[in-house]
């Protein structure tokens, strides 16, 4: 018994408290900010594309999660758009520094299903994002390829035609900030095309729905 009264007298002991109840105070903190991270940009998608029926699905606890967005209207370009959020661990405070260190940042990966194909492949992706892993583009070699500014930031746009070229500076001139906009793909054998955003609250329909409603505008007639 004297032993155990001599540990919770030692400063290690408080210490060991301390740190405890920062852990648990950081569980929960940061599991409400991820919380409110993708349900802002579930929410902001689902605004823009006003889908007739919506799924949602936890993927990964407090870090992943994903969303069908069903379009059913007659005339619709889309019939279905896809989201998946990863998100930077912040219930756990102890591997946040390393996860930021590897992934850098919160994931939004969208993918938007046409009911025609695209006229070309194209891509439009900041130069950084592009050197992390699964962001290569396979077919890089067959296309022509540039460097733009968007911005502040360093965009390589791959492009198949002389018109291609003009749509895709088109869309950057008439949206002079990419905010956190990393990556707009459009493939046409597959009849999708591919957004990567950085979530932020509040921001995901502001930078979304442009891309949203000038796709359909570049579709094989």
């Amino acid at each position: 018994m004297e032993n155990y009264a001599n540990i919770v007298h030692q400063p290690i002991f408080f210490l060991f408290i301390g740190f405890s109840f920062l852990l648990t105070l950081g569980y929960f903190w940061g599991r409400r900010s991820n919380r409110k991270i993708y349900q802002s940009a579930f929410s902001d998608l689902a605004d823009v594309v006003k889908p007739n029926d919506q799924t949602f699905t936890n993927i990964g606890g407090a870090v992943g999660f994903h969303a069908n967005l069903f379009v059913k209207k007659k005339g619709a370009p889309f019939s279905r758009v896809d989201a998946t959020i990863t998100l930077l661990p912040r219930q756990s405070w102890l591997y946040l520094p390393i996860s930021k260190l590897i992934r850098k940042y919160d994931r939004l990966f969208i993918t938007l299903y046409l009911k025609k194909p695209f006229s070309e492949e194209a891509h439009l992706i900041e130069s950084k994002y592009s050197k992390f892993m699964g962001s290569k583009i396979e077919n890089a070699h067959h296309l022509h390829h540039e460097t733009v500014k968007w911005e502040d930031l360093d965009f390589h746009l791959y492009y198949s035609s002389r018109e291609m070229l003009e749509k895709m500076r088109s869309f950057i001139k008439k949206h002079p900030a990419p905010g956190i906009i990393r990556h707009i793909a459009l493939v046409p054998e597959q009849k999708k095309g591919f957004i990567f955003m950085i979530p932020k609250p509040d921001q995901v329909a502001r930078y979304f729905a442009p891309i949203y409603h000038w796709l359909p505008s570049i579709v094989k007639e």
